[in-house]
């Protein structure tokens, strides 16, 4: 019996690791482009792009930090420097909270894994959460100011 569990075992790991380097190249690919996004994009930049008002800014934020999703640690800090620049918080909080859930640059890979359909579902409602998340964030942070 033992035997039979741990034949079963090493089939199952096996089958696993074959996976996983089946999906490397696209699982490199997807960092690499993550990298790249970080590296060439600046606070800066991001913050010029805002100044549309509570809702514009929220779906900016949102937009933007799916494209440039990455390690959450990161997003706080880049959150921190586009409210230097004079960003509202309305679209940092859009911006962390899309940073972590969504994932245009993923969605290949998220796709190939999960598959297509359970994806869209995924990220159109992680971005309407996202959206609802942040103002009702913000709103609440100026409730408690008061």
């Amino acid at each position: 019996m033992r035997k039979e569990e741990s034949n079963s075992f090493i089939k199952e790991l096996r089958k696993a690791l074959s996976v996983f380097i089946s999906m490397a190249p696209l699982l490199l690919g997807v960092i690499g482009l993550v990298g790249i996004m970080q590296t060439y994009i600046t606070a800066d930049m991001m913050a010029s792009i805002f100044g549309w008002g509570v809702i514009g800014d929220t779906f900016i934020g949102a937009f933007v930090g799916a494209i440039s999703s990455g390690n959450p640690t990161v997003s706080y800090l880049v959150g921190g420097e586009l409210l230097e620049e004079g960003v509202s918080l309305y679209a940092v909080t859009a911006f962390i909270l899309s940073w972590v859930t969504l994932g245009i640059i993923q969605l290949p890979a998220e796709s190939e894994v999960f598959g297509f359909r359970f994806t869209l579902y995924r990220n159109l409602l992680a971005l309407i959460s996202t959206i609802v998340i942040a103002i009702a964030t913000v709103i609440t942070v100026g409730i408690i100011k008061l």
